[in-house]
């Protein structure tokens, strides 16, 4: 594993075992998810900025302050949960695989703040909608990386989409904030001895509505567009 990744985790976990009673105290419940979430955008800059990265983000329009949103991006590397905690402003809750929760203080944390998904077990996924169900009628925002993982096979710009994510939207009737991530996967990818400072490129696109669209009309359709805007963009490049 090369010093670059170990610092990585270096800078993931010193914030989180300063910080680790006021973290636990603001896990208790989910009434204080607000301020957790504030302390792990905070968290986040700290770890890129660390790093050297340099979080450049261009944004179509501003993200409504009260509104509820469905945030979709291509997954590239474990910075990707970074820059989605910058990126937005509204709190959110990432719905992720249950395999991080065995990274050492961070996975303590995550296990209590997010859904987490086991892919294998079809109950858990039925789990993870009725836990996002609820985030949402509390006004909570969700985030889906909804290629499912990241593909071992690099030719591959953007994998295809799962339904999850576009059938929560339709369901709650929430719009899909569709997000480019360009440059995580240069910057810090799945590869142990790869990786460099540099600039972190991301693009929020506007906001699709999902109002009047149905689960078995729509869904399929819906998430091949919304997949089709960040496969244009990552080929076309950033504005």
């Amino acid at each position: 594993m090369s010093l670059y990744r170990v610092w990585f985790y270096i800078l993931m976990g010193i914030p989180i075992v300063i910080l680790f009673p006021l973290l636990l105290v603001l896990t208790i419940s989910e009434k204080t998810y607000l301020l957790f979430f504030k302390v792990a955008r905070f968290w986040a800059a700290i770890i890129l900025y660390g790093m050297g990265f340099w979080p450049s983000i261009k944004r179509a329009e501003p993200m409504k302050k009260d509104q509820s949103y469905m945030l979709v991006a291509n997954h590239t590397s474990m910075s990707d949960i970074m820059m989605m905690l910058l990126i937005s402003k509204n709190p959110f809750v990432f719905v992720g695989k249950k395999e991080l929760t065995k990274i050492p203080v961070f996975g303590f944390f995550y296990k209590r703040t997010c859904i987490l998904v086991d892919r294998s077990n079809p109950k858990s996924r039925k789990e993870v909608f009725e836990r996002a169900r609820k985030r949402m009628q509390d006004g909570v925002s969700i985030c889906i990386f909804p290629e499912g993982g990241v593909s071992d096979d690099l030719d591959i710009v953007l994998d295809s989409f799962k339904d999850g994510a576009f059938r929560l939207a339709i369901e709650h009737q929430i719009p899909v904030l569709p997000v480019t991530l360009f440059d995580n996967k240069k910057r810090f990818p799945f590869h142990f001895f790869k990786g460099s400072p540099g600039i972190m490129r991301a693009q929020t696109h506007k906001a699709i509505e999902t109002k009047g669209m149905s689960v078995a009309g729509d869904k399929t359709r819906f998430r091949e567009s919304v997949r089709n805007i960040i496969l244009h963009s990552l080929e076309k490049g950033p504005l």
